[in-house]
């Protein structure tokens, strides 16, 4: 398996611009400490079928590992994970097994009772749609994927040398709840004592399941038109990139730290408009502007060459301009590697995270649930999300 190459394909390498890894010197120069902590090493990856956690998954599979356990809720993802180890050219460890189980279910406590423990707990699991925070039903459930499960699950687990789990360029300064749920997953990992706690930071992987590079691709295959806002830039890498930085953050990494890709706004920024200009024109086709989702459906079909798009400025709630790896008040560290940044976290206050998970316990024992009493809990373990609400979401949306 090859680490280096991000990809065959022209398209993603014409939106990436480099057609090798950005973290290809950084893996050859940590490959000796990546070695001595995998080097017979039992491994947990949690949340393992994903876009991440599946590209995390195959690459962490070519060391040398004595055990490798695979967990995600989704059995169909999960299954075509384990069929990509099995046909890859790596010798699998003895003990390889695949769960299709919730981390915050009793199903994991007594798999984590009856196999644990391990050497490394990686987690990938989490909700991570700005669109789950619409109403108080699908947020409660954010809020125990990406907080209360992932708290209890680290208990579960036992003594580990070492624990990740993936976090979000929105969990600093958080314009959305889904960045404060992110903000307070770091803290769920980092007032864990007793081993070495790490993290990694980035924004958008490029055609990951449920994102709109991968939506653009699916309203094309069926017959539909390209929408995208006009004002929102993001940074991208590639879902091989992203496992590679979380492989490093998972293992080579010191407590309480946090890895991001080192990119600059000025070169790296790219408009969810100009790439989807790029997917047509990938396809021979053509951008047709559309002024309002009427005109974009009336228009499908009319000429073969052309394809209609609405591409309008950002209107709904959660949308977060621009993109923080770290806070003003922190001095990122750019010495140790070529391409990734380093900022340590403080470590977190177990009891402040036990405090809002009661809270929000009592929140749930309640006959009606209120979204803004559920914001205000947020708000108050978050004091630094700057959320406002505009009356519309995404599902409101083409």
């Amino acid at each position: 398996m090859s680490l280096h190459h991000l990809t065959a394909d022209p398209l993603l390498a014409r939106i990436l611009r480099r057609g090798r890894s950005l973290f290809a010197a950084d893996l050859d120069r940590h490959q000796s400490a990546l070695r001595a902590e995998l080097d017979g090493a039992r491994v947990l990856v949690i949340g393992a079928g994903g876009s991440i956690g599946s590209a995390f998954t195959r690459q962490v599979a070519a060391y040398p590992l004595a055990a490798l356990h695979l967990v995600d809720l989704n059995e169909n993802t999960l299954v075509e994970v384990v069929r990509d180890l099995r046909s890859a050219e790596v010798r699998l460890p003895p003990d390889l097994r695949s769960l299709s189980i919730d981390l915050g279910g009793e199903e994991f406590a007594r798999f984590a009772a009856a196999h644990g423990p391990w050497d490394h707990v990686v987690n990938f699991s989490a909700m991570k749609h700005v669109r789950a925070e619409r109403d108080p039903f699908s947020l409660m459930r954010m809020i125990d994927v990406n907080v209360g499960a992932l708290h209890r699950a680290f208990d579960r687990v036992g003594p580990a040398r070492r624990l990740f789990s993936v976090s979000t360029d929105k969990s600093v300064r958080p314009a959305n709840l889904m960045g404060a749920t992110k903000n307070l997953m770091e803290r769920v990992l980092f007032c864990r004592r007793g081993g070495i706690a790490s993290s990694a930071r980035f924004a958008n992987v490029a055609f990951s399941a449920g994102s709109l590079l991968e939506g653009f691709e699916l309203r094309l295959a069926k017959g539909q038109p390209l929408a995208a806002p006009l004002d929102v830039r993001r940074y991208f890498i590639s879902a091989e990139e992203a496992g590679q930085l979380c492989l490093l953050a998972a293992f080579v990494a010191g407590p309480c730290e946090v890895f991001f890709p080192r990119l600059d706004p000025r070169d790296d920024l790219l408009s969810f408009a100009d790439i989807a200009r790029a997917v047509l024109e990938a396809r021979g086709l053509e951008p047709q502007p559309c002024a309002d989702e009427a005109e974009a459906k009336a228009m499908l079909g009319r000429d073969p060459r052309r394809w209609p798009c609405l591409f309008s400025p950002s209107d709904t709630t959660g949308e977060k301009m621009a993109e923080e790896f770290w806070r003003e008040a922190e001095t990122p560290d750019f010495s140790r590697f070529a391409e990734i940044g380093v900022i340590r976290e403080p470590a977190a206050d177990r009891a402040e995270i036990d405090a809002f998970l009661d809270e929000i316990a009592a929140l749930r024992r309640r006959p009606v649930w209120d979204k803004a009493e559920i914001v205000a809990a947020l708000a108050r373990a978050v004091p630094d999300l700057d959320h406002a609400e505009l009356g519309r979401n995404l599902d409101q949306k083409m």
